[in-house]
């Protein structure tokens, strides 16, 4: 893969992972973490990240020839069953001392993976990146992430819905495209902005539609379970008794 120079220019804003960009997810060790934040700006030829980003609360074993996970002969992936979220976000929170990166964040936590990282830190989470679209809307979550001063961003706001019947009629009504009403009504719900959905308002009826297109869990696209056997990992997200509890 070859790899393009980026410009460090106010007008854009380099977001990494740890775990992401030609380092699949071997990363999630405190040990490591400086390693590959200087491995990502070497490779990009950067002098500091805007923002990084742990990019999923497990990790694998690393093949020791090659930055790739170790797999096993029935497919599943070895796991790194040792991760420690408090030790990767304290060696992260050294690296923004060092002004390697600017700010920090997480991806595809849950809420009890968040609380815990926010009880140790230094530099509380600033943003989360989690899934997010009219049918997985994420209520509770993203009600906790505002009560704790973080900004949720969303890389997939569109799944199946844009010829959704409802999506549709309503785009229909405004003379929009179904992608706009669908980015209109996360602005609405203050998750994200984008170009010409400004110009018009939803109505209250209209909201109340696209609210009713959440299923909850039963929305989720995103699970990682084409890694094989991921699921095993105890800190696998989206393990639904885990997500419950924090609602009791």
């Amino acid at each position: 893969m070859k790899v393009t120079r980026l410009s460090q220019t106010e007008d854009l804003m380099p977001t990494l992972g740890l775990g992401t960009w030609q380092l699949p997810h071997i990363g999630n060790r405190a040990s490591d973490v400086k390693k590959f934040v200087d491995l990502q700006l070497q490779r990009l030829q950067l002098s500091y990240i805007d923002l990084y980003l742990i990019h999923v609360p497990f990790g694998f074993v690393s093949d020791p020839h090659e930055l790739t996970p170790c797999v096993e002969p029935n497919g599943e992936y070895v796991l790194d069953m040792n991760t420690d979220h408090v030790q990767i976000w304290k060696s992260l929170e050294q690296c923004q001392k060092e002004r390697l990166i600017r700010n920090l964040g997480l991806s595809n936590f849950n809420e009890k993976q968040i609380k815990k990282i926010i009880e140790s830190a230094t530099l509380k989470p600033q943003v989360l990146q989690v899934e997010l679209h009219a049918y997985f809307q994420q209520v509770a979550l993203r009600k906790f992430c505002a009560e704790n001063n973080i900004v949720v961003t969303a890389p997939e706001t569109f799944p199946d819905l844009l010829g959704h019947p409802h999506v549709k009629e309503i785009a229909q009504e405004h003379g929009k495209t179904p992608a706009q009403i669908m980015l209109h009504f996360l602005v609405t719900e203050q998750i994200v902005e984008n170009m010409d959905i400004y110009d018009f308002e939803l109505s209250t009826a209209e909201i109340n539609i696209l609210k009713e297109l959440d299923k909850g869990e039963d929305g989720r696209i995103f699970n990682f379970l084409f890694w094989k056997g991921v699921e095993k990992h105890p800190e696998y997200p989206f393990r639904l008794p885990d997500i419950e509890a924090v609602k009791d």
